[in-house]
């Protein structure tokens, strides 16, 4: 393991393996039973036909949205973000950056649905706003942040998904991941068991019996 290539895959497979998830409680999940409960959130929200609200800064926001899309479109629940520039700008110009994300949370969220908030910092002014509007709404909250294991947002979820990395590429690249392993195993996807080239347009894909 020489190549640059290959310290940065080994780095970002090291951070997913030492990867923490933590209750509200403080109780520690082993993966497979903290993907579960992640599923399991999803499922409650879609059971009752609730919603699902994403938010991140930066990349954070661009993953918030491709997960949306995704979750809308092929894993069957409702999900937005409050990314779109018009309401950006104007939450930031006449409230505050800080409550770009909280001020629409309030107006648009009911009790039931679930907050995701992807931050690798874990510490973003907006991001701990929001946390705390969803708690107000009764939502649940799953935070996803890295970098500083101390950060604020780990010790506020009813799921807390912590990369113990350094650099924020490595944590950004195991956030997208830890994204993509919630829909998928929700899903029921997997590539191991896959057949066929996977499509996006509606149609069943195999898998073996």
């Amino acid at each position: 393991m020489n190549t640059y290539f290959e310290k940065y895959c080994f780095s970002i497979s090291t951070a997913l393996a030492a990867m923490e998830i933590t209750t509200l409680n403080s109780e520690h999940l082993n993966p497979d039973a903290g993907f579960s409960a992640f599923c399991k959130l999803s499922e409650e929200v879609s059971k009752t036909e609730r919603k699902q609200y994403l938010v991140g800064n930066g990349a954070s926001a661009a993953f918030a949205n491709h997960m949306a899309l995704d979750w809308t479109k092929n894993g069957g629940i409702p999900t937005h973000t409050f990314s779109d520039p018009a309401l950006l700008t104007a939450m930031g110009n006449d409230l505050g950056y800080e409550k770009v994300f909280s001020a629409p949370l309030r107006w648009y969220a009911k009790k039931g649905d679930l907050l995701v908030t992807i931050s690798s910092s874990g510490n973003s002014k907006n991001i701990l706003n929001t946390i705390e509007m969803a708690r107000s709404k009764e939502m649940k909250v799953v935070t996803i942040s890295g970098l500083n294991p101390d950060n604020e947002s780990r010790r506020r979820g009813d799921l807390n998904f912590y990369v113990p990395a350094k650099t924020y590429g490595i944590v950004e690249c195991a956030h997208q991941i830890i994204l993509h392993v919630w829909l998928d195993k929700y899903m029921g996807i997997s590539e191991w068991n896959q057949l066929s080239y996977q499509n996006m347009n509606g149609q069943k894909t195999e898998s073996p019996d």
